[in-house]
């Protein structure tokens, strides 16, 4: 496959829109997923230019419900299904799950995420699959893995970011009070290390030939991305002359003079970060203050250190003139943002951060773009547009299985195949 594709906001520039092989050029993708985890690393996979087909029950993946939505395209279902082609099969009826038994045998990898034992119970089995298919790659995702004494646990990304945990932190943070955050953690990390293991798995197959099962747990992801989990597994005695593992937690956010909110990189009381907060702050004196004569001593007094700065910040007229002093002083500085403020800003539009996809109605959905810009690969990124349930069955179902238009309509018929495309 290849795609036309502007080059604007690619690293490679060009004056025209040129055609350009795909890094996943010719992979067939079967996604069997849901919601979120699934569909983020199928989604990873068609921007990188595979063939992704996605497959719906009767009722639909639940995102399609969701808000804001037009001409009943829900927009988050658009942001993670953009790009897939479509199928509608009742995989409870017999002849749903030997239709995909047979699109297996068509693709090269499958993604599932099922509880554990599901696809066995519908005859779609890894290991009737790579029996079918020997060069098949099936990635299975679950929230405790597809074996071990919590296989037949009910796993979402709240459940396994209290487990392993997520939640407890960012209590501590909050002095105590645990809440949600508004994030799934626990399946956007999964669906970024199941796409890592889906091109490892191709990469893998190009030597070898073989396909094989990937079995990739959200527990096991949230433990891997977790920089400070060595930590926490350390048994030895603090030093108190030590930051451990940097403490982000503790970073400053302060306000400047024009009441905009502001995050500086760096713990106030690590050695060497403490000297450029002084030096920003043109306080060099706090230096011989007692309080702040170590490490020790700044955890000690760290409120005292920390509305020292909030003073100095407030100082400071707006948020470009306390990045400069910061800058010149090597600290990092962000502003704090709302949600979707900085895929408004100008360094977004050069970039290309977001894309406008077609809402089947006439307009437009904006979402995020992919994040990777390829050299050698101008065509990567959103192509094609959200699908509605079902769309394409004929056309995938007659392509790649040669089916008849009277067996389609034989099995529209039997309800083994379905729809749901507005007039």
């Amino acid at each position: 496959m290849t795609r036309v594709v502007s080059t604007e906001c690619c690293a490679m520039r060009h004056d025209e829109v040129m055609t350009a092989a795909t890094p996943l050029d010719g992979i067939r993708v079967l996604d069997l997923t849901r919601v979120l985890s699934g569909p983020h690393a199928t989604r990873m996979l068609s921007d990188m230019g595979a063939d992704v087909i996605k497959l719906e029950p009767p009722d639909g993946d639940l995102t399609r419900y969701s808000f804001p939505r037009r001409n009943g395209v829900a927009t988050y279902f658009a942001q993670q299904n953009v790009g897939k082609a479509n199928l509608s099969i009742d995989l409870s009826t017999e002849r749903g799950a030997e239709l995909v038994r047979s699109l297996c045998d068509e693709v090269d990898v499958v993604v599932e995420n099922y509880r554990p034992g599901v696809m066995e119970r519908l005859g779609l089995g890894p290991a009737a699959l790579l029996e079918r298919n020997p060069r098949l790659i099936v990635a299975s995702i679950s929230g405790y893995g597809q074996d071990g004494p919590w296989v037949g646990r009910r796993a979402y990304a709240p459940v396994v970011e209290a487990e392993s945990g997520l939640i407890a932190s960012q209590g501590n943070a909050r002095g105590g009070q645990l809440t949600k955050d508004p994030h799934s953690h626990a399946d956007v990390y999964t669906a970024v290390e199941a796409g890592a293991a889906i091109l490892a798995a191709l990469f893998h197959r190009e030597r070898t030939g073989r396909g094989q099962l990937i079995d990739v747990s959200m527990a096991e992801t949230m433990l891997y991305v977790n920089e400070h989990l060595h930590n926490d597994l350390w048994e030895g005695e603090p030093d108190p002359q030590w930051i451990r593992s940097f403490r982000p937690g503790d970073y400053l956010v302060m306000k400047v003079a024009n009441g905009e909110s502001l995050i500086v990189a760096g713990h106030p009381a690590e050695r060497g970060t403490f000297e450029l907060f002084l030096s920003a702050m043109e306080r060099p004196d706090l230096a011989d203050d007692p309080r702040f004569a170590d490490v020790a001593a700044r955890l000690e007094h760290y409120d005292d250190l920390c509305e020292l700065i909030r003073a100095f910040a407030l100082t400071v007229p707006d948020p470009d003139e306390f990045e400069r002093i910061c800058a010149a002083n090597r600290l990092a500085v962000g502003r704090v943002r709302e949600p979707g403020d900085l895929a408004r800003t100008d360094w977004a539009e050069a970039r290309g951060a977001t894309v406008e996809v077609d809402d089947r109605a006439g307009g437009t959905i904006t979402v995020p773009n992919s994040p990777w810009r390829f050299s050698d690969g101008p065509g990567v990124g959103v192509a094609g547009v959200p699908k509605f349930r079902g769309e394409d069955n004929r056309t995938v179902l007659g392509d790649l299985l040669g089916l008849s238009t009277d067996d389609l309509d034989a099995l529209e018929a039997d309800g083994v195949l379905s729809s749901r495309v507005p007039n």
